[in-house]
């Protein structure tokens, strides 16, 4: 993490007062909550809709806080405690990331995507450490405010930072990638997600570009080549790029050439390598997330047979594809992260194709921020439902009545129901399982669907 005196920071970004007197003051990592500070921090607070955190400025000292930043138009600062008063707390807080990131001999992959990005962030990652000391994004600091978190929390002798960017809207993409100027950048796919904020696939596929903007000269971006909408947007990138593909098609750089699914995970072979490479993660949607990451290893000099090792130790992130069992001994894909119809249909596929369970259900929620269409993307999901292959559907929220309304014109009444209440539906669901039921937990963050993935874990009261 950054470790300056109060004067290296000043010269990193704008100070308009004097800080003399505790120029010399060592800060270790900065930090944005006063229950989280650390010994040794520069407290950083900002201003919301609801609480000014210039209020809990003092309090962080006495946490352990060395210093803190105040913006000028804060009233009434406290006397005795080093601040830094600067004009916008945010900004200060990105400059300081950008100059730090200028200063540290880091490299940089840029992650970005409609869905798969966090888990192509983790696989990134690992693939990496094989070689290299390697750090990424943890959580959800992704976007204006977590990304500059995540750069100032890299430590000097850090050889790779694998960020991930995220975005809700135009321009947003543009800002994170200037900030972090990543030597090679992944784009996953283009799917539906921010429909209702860009209006259209196009939008999206404009939005996602963005991040080439902050490619360095002679930096390699790795895009999903099966989208046309990436694709042409592609054609003119320029020399001092290096552009690689990857998908399911045989026009890609990189494809795959044999996929064998098991309950655990997958074992592929790709086009360029006779090496069997095994990844711990369900679903064949992540072998092209695995296969992005691969090409950026390639890039970074890795040979096939550590990415073969990397692959085998992927950690991901939690409730992303997450295997667990319930009591009744059911097996529980935990999914509940997020949702868009692309990634609902892919992890509906590897449920239909999985064997070894003689029950399989669903248990589906809202997917948000889809736009005008999002009724018909819910129909559409429950009517693509195979019925020889999905045994039941239990769908959660007003949207994922939808879900069920299509679904039962294919499974039948008796095979779906739809609730609007998490406790009822997991108490009815419990009845349905055992040892040889599967069952699939998938929705938009917002559901929190996780929490009927923990009725099944625990025994119920009486």
């Amino acid at each position: 993490m950054i470790r300056k005196t109060i004067n290296e920071i000043i010269d990193m970004i704008p100070v308009l007062n004097d800080v003399s007197p505790f120029g010399e003051t060592r800060i270790t990592g900065v930090s944005i909550d006063t229950r989280k500070i650390k010994k040794g921090n520069l407290f950083i607070p900002f201003k919301g809709e609801k609480v000014d955190g210039h209020k809990f400025v003092e309090s962080a000292i006495e946490n352990g806080a060395v210093a803190a930043l105040w913006q000028k138009d804060a009233p009434n600062p406290p006397e005795g405690i080093p601040l830094l008063i600067v004009d916008d707390c945010l900004e200060a807080l990105q400059e300081l990331a950008r100059s730090y990131r200028s200063q540290i001999g880091v490299k940089v992959v840029g992650v970005t995507g409609s869905n798969g990005k966090t888990t192509t962030k983790d696989m990134a990652a690992s693939l990496l450490s094989t070689k290299y000391k390697v750090q990424k994004t943890e959580g959800n600091y992704n976007n204006h405010l977590g990304l500059p978190l995540t750069v100032l929390n890299l430590d000097e002798d850090t050889e790779m930072a694998v960020l991930e960017m995220g975005m809700s809207s135009r321009g947003e993409i543009s800002f994170l990638t200037r900030l972090a100027r990543p030597e090679a950048v992944i784009i996953t796919n283009i799917g539906e997600s921010h429909l209702l904020d860009l209006g259209s696939r196009e939008g999206i596929a404009e939005a996602k570009l963005e991040i080439l903007e902050g490619l360095q000269e002679g930096g390699i971006a790795v895009l999903n080549g099966d989208e046309p909408l990436l694709m042409e947007r592609v054609s003119g990138i320029g020399a001092g790029i290096h552009l690689q593909t990857f998908g399911r098609g045989e026009s890609n750089d990189m494809y795959p050439v044999e996929i064998t699914q098991s309950t655990h995970g997958n074992e592929f072979r790709v086009n360029l390598s006779d090496e069997r490479f095994y990844l711990p993660v369900l679903g064949t949607h992540n072998i092209m997330n695995a296969m992005a990451a691969m090409l950026v290893a390639r890039h970074f000099s890795l040979s096939f047979e550590e990415m073969a090792e990397g692959l085998k130790s992927v950690r991901l992130t939690q409730m992303r594809m997450e295997l667990s069992e319930g009591l009744n001994g059911e097996k529980i894909i935990n999914d509940a992260y997020n949702a868009s119809p692309t990634s609902m249909s892919a992890a509906i596929e590897l449920v239909a194709n999985l064997g070894g369970y003689t029950k399989k259900i669903l248990v589906l929620g809202d997917m948000l921020e889809l736009g005008p269409l999002e009724k018909e993307y819910h129909h559409k999901i429950g009517e693509m439902l195979d019925p020889g292959k999905i045994n039941l559907v239990f769908t959660y929220g007003k949207l994922g009545s939808l879900i069920a309304e299509g679904a039962r014109k294919v499974l039948g009444r008796e095979r779906v129901y739809a609730f609007e209440e998490k406790e009822k539906l997991s108490k009815e669901l419990k009845k349905h399982t055992n040892s040889d039921t599967l069952v699939l937990v998938k929705a938009s963050r917002g559901m929190k669907l996780e929490e009927v993935v923990a009725f099944l874990q625990k025994e119920e009261s009486h």
